[in-house]
């Protein structure tokens, strides 16, 4: 069975190729466009990991992680923080969240899908 994998991004460009890349990896992919709507997917598809935009409307990626390391059910979700912001404040304040890995916006696409697929134990 495919990995699950959900997209949080308010930059629909941004969002085009990431499902590109990622469904031409063999993985199930879900998009939220922005942190509300990335919470109730979560809750509902259960993904195994999520592409998660550090700035979003109605919750920031920082909230969104937050929220769900902090529910029982949902903490085992692998959160890979995506931003433009790569000061290391941003990376430590994500990463204490809970998250278990950041990339900095621009990143590359073979870069991200190694990154993926070690978060998910797949190997590179």
């Amino acid at each position: 069975m495919a990995n699950k994998i959900l997209i949080a991004d308010d930059e629909q460009n941004i969002v085009i190729s990431l499902e590109f890349l990622m469904k031409r990896e063999g993985f199930e992919v879900t998009v939220a466009g922005d942190g509300e709507e990335a919470i109730t997917r979560i809750r509902e598809i259960r993904p195994d990991l999520v592409l998660l935009d550090v700035m979003m409307p109605r919750k920031s990626g920082f909230e969104v992680c937050q929220e769900v390391k902090a529910d029982a059910e949902l903490q085992a979700t692998k959160i890979l923080m995506l931003t433009a912001k790569g000061r290391d404040t941003e990376v430590a304040k994500g990463l204490a969240m809970g998250a278990d890995g950041y990339m900095t916006k621009p990143f590359s696409t073979k870069e991200l899908v190694a990154k993926v697929r070690s978060l998910l134990g797949m190997g590179a």
